[in-house]
């Protein structure tokens, strides 16, 4: 179908999805780990619903029949994903029917159906429900005088089905499961708990009383939650993305989930309220939503989760503290790499922030925020530095997806506290990780810049794998205040000496260097490590290089449209991907030739897709000490060892799992914690 040189994007994200199934059902995998897993898959379909299957139906809905790179129309990629999807939900359910609920049970955990609660455990679920479920529900009646309710995105509901004894009227009825209540009702037993619907459901008569319960059946919606905003267009953008967001929970229903045994009448007033096709059902044999298991996930259970590996500080770091030197004195010795979760956000990005705001001699703070967490020390320090007297900027991002809200308040709060709020650049979304201090020293003013792989956020810092890179050389400085000067102010094309940018050249300098290691035939080496890659241009020149005899190797994690391995395309091309413990989130390039004949390595926020090189402000820098270099070599290597464990891609498209010998994150930390110096 199409053109076979590349694999449709959307796919390849349901690959990547399969790729964190296959982890959830393996054996080897700590048990809660495994329910882990298993949550992330339903959390990443949610996610796949709202943004990239909205996309297409959206698409349909115009008549665009523009076909994908891969020659595939949005008509058959929908058609294509239903199928996928359906079978994965199916593999995902007889995981916890056939594995994931017994072994739950041998160790002594239990998610029961109300029938198999004992008399002790109703009675305290009952308390439960009367005392904090009942006061919050609204059931919502359907007939002439009360219209269809809206149904909101990702919310889980029962249809009801009640029946008036006195004229033996027929009703629907929809209750809303309370948000903010456990999805996962302890039953005051020890580690055994009831689904929240299921408590709901016994005690319906509360809701309904003097009306008999013909049924009552599970259903969940999934809307279309992209913002539509032309920011081009609007006068305030906050105020333009506030409205947005209010319109999101109206967005266009795209998916509906059902239980396998919900009648055909209700499903037919579900399809036909929704103005859905029974295209758009999903059903379920076990329950909906697999992400209440991030519930049973967090039990204090140490014998069935991961070994602890608690992140160690930097050891310039630590030697700095001891003699009370500061971070600035440190990164004025030489550049500081930071590999995160194995080394400490706190202790590192988050202190150079804090010592920064707290220093007198600071004259000024600016930084790219993208993705904060709900109470970030980083934005704190920053309105610390603010209120100070020092001149802070900050480049919130506020159409970062799904962290809109959060971002809108930030950008309220820091605006009151005297920071320089800004959005960035119209038609953009900043994703570069940025930040630049500027301190009077004895021999002038100094910069000192902060460039990362990933978000200023401590929350998935503990659990995404990041690096972070501060110098104060001068170049790298220079460029940082170009950034800084074209998101706040006016800039058509600033004149980077050390940075690559998107979308000013990102794409093209790439391009050139892969170009650039296809000219030294076999001795030429391309290594990129990846969230993902689906941009053409760039693939047409990993192609080119694999047929001139250059090595290929890609890590990529998510989506990836190139095809590894096809006889006469893409033979010296290997792609393979790393899922573990940590999200792999770092992206790391290097070019065996890249400077004067020396290895190039680069470091940054960007990905090799289109949203990437032509949508976002991104940035990579070179890491250029032998250290940090020798330093990135030994995680690449440690990912592509022959020995790790990993998916590869077949020439197919499909991905094997190699089991292997080793895990590639747990050498690389035991590596961190017995390195000092760097």
């Amino acid at each position: 179908m199409g053109d076979e040189r590349y694999l449709n994007r959307e796919l390849s994200w349901l690959d990547f999805d399969e790729r964190v199934l296959v982890l959830a059902e393996e054996s080897a995998t700590p048990l809660l780990e495994r329910c882990r897993f298993a949550a992330i898959v339903s959390s990443n379909l949610d996610e796949f619903f709202q943004i990239r299957v909205a996309a297409l139906k959206d698409q349909v809905a115009a008549e665009v029949a523009t076909p994908s790179p891969d020659g595939r129309s949005p008509a058959q990629q929908l058609a294509e994903i239903a199928v996928r999807v359906r079978g994965m939900v199916a593999r995902q359910e007889r995981l916890w029917s056939d594995s994931l609920s017994p072994a739950l049970r041998g160790a002594g955990i239990e998610v029961l159906g109300w029938d198999a609660l004992s008399d002790g455990e109703r009675e305290t679920v009952g308390r439960v429900f009367d005392s904090r479920i009942f006061p919050v529900l609204t059931p919502l009646a359907v007939d002439p005088a009360h219209p269809f309710p809206y149904i909101s995105n990702l919310a889980l509901n029962l249809a009801v089905l009640v029946r008036d004894p006195t004229n033996d009227g027929r009703r629907f009825a929809r209750v809303k499961m309370p948000a903010n209540f456990a999805r996962v009702v302890p039953t005051g037993a020890a580690d055994r708990f009831v689904l929240l619907e299921e408590a709901v459901r016994a005690h319906l008569p509360r809701l309904f009383p003097g009306m008999e319960i013909e049924g009552s059946h599970v259903f969940r919606v999934t809307r279309n939650a992209d913002l539509s905003l032309d920011d081009e267009d609007a006068e305030d953008l906050l105020e333009a993305v506030e409205l947005e967001l209010r319109r999101r929970r109206f967005g266009r229903a795209v998916r509906l989930e059902v239980q396998d045994d919900v009648p055909d009448d209700v499903l037919r007033l579900l399809l036909d309220e929704l103005e859905l096709s029974r295209d758009d059902v999903v059903r379920h044999r076990t329950f909906l939503d697999f992400t209440a298991l991030n519930q049973i996930a967090v039990l204090d259970r140490p014998m069935h989760r991961h070994r602890p590996w608690p992140p160690v500080t930097a050891g310039r770091l630590v030697d700095a503290a001891e003699t009370g030197r500061s971070m600035f004195d440190v990164i004025r010795e030489r550049q500081l790499l930071v590999h995160h979760p194995f080394e400490s956000f706190s202790s590192s990005t988050e202190a150079f922030v804090a010592q920064a705001a707290a220093d007198p001699h600071v004259q000024s703070i600016k930084a790219t925020l993208y993705r904060t967490s709900g109470d970030s020390s980083i934005a704190r320090q920053l309105i610390a530095a603010a209120e100070s007297g020092k001149q802070v900027a900050a480049v919130l991002e506020l159409k970062a997806r799904f962290d809109e809200a959060r971002n809108v308040s930030w950008a309220k709060e820091l605006e009151l506290a005297g920071v320089h709020v800004t959005y960035g650049l119209v038609g953009l979304k900043t994703h570069a990780k940025c930040i630049l201090v500027v301190r009077n020293e004895a021999d002038g003013l100094r910069r000192y810049v902060h460039l990362g792989t990933g978000n200023y956020n401590s929350v998935t810092a503990r659990s995404y794998e990041d690096l972070g890179y501060f110098t104060c050389e001068d170049d790298v400085g220079a460029d940082a205040t170009e950034l800084f000067n074209s998101l706040t102010g006016y800039a058509r094309r600033p004149d980077y000496r050390t940075l690559i940018a998107a979308p000013q050249r990102l794409r093209r300098r790439i391009v050139e260097l892969i170009d650039g290691e296809a000219s030294h035939g076999s001795e030429g080496s391309v290594t990129l490590k990846l969230n993902s890659i689906s941009d053409s241009e760039v693939i047409e020149a990993l192609y080119r290089a694999a047929a001139a005899g250059a090595s290929v190797d890609l890590v990529v994690r998510g989506i990836c449209c190139l095809r590894a391995g096809v006889p006469g395309l893409s033979e010296g091309v290997r792609v393979r991907s790393i899922l573990g413990r940590y999200l792999e989130h770092s992206r790391i390039y290097r070019f065996g030739h890249g400077l004067d004949g020396e290895p190039l390595h680069l470091i940054g926020s960007a990905d090799l897709m289109g949203r990437n090189l032509d949508g976002r402000v991104e940035v990579l820098v070179p890491v250029t000490h032998p250290k940090h270099r020798a330093w990135l070599d030994r995680a690449l290597g440690y990912l592509l060892d022959a020995s790790a464990a990993r998916f590869e891609m077949r020439p197919d498209g499909t991905w094997e799992r190699i089991v292997g010998t080793s895990d590639a994150q747990q050498r690389l930390y035991e590596w961190v914690r017995n390195s000092q110096v760097k």
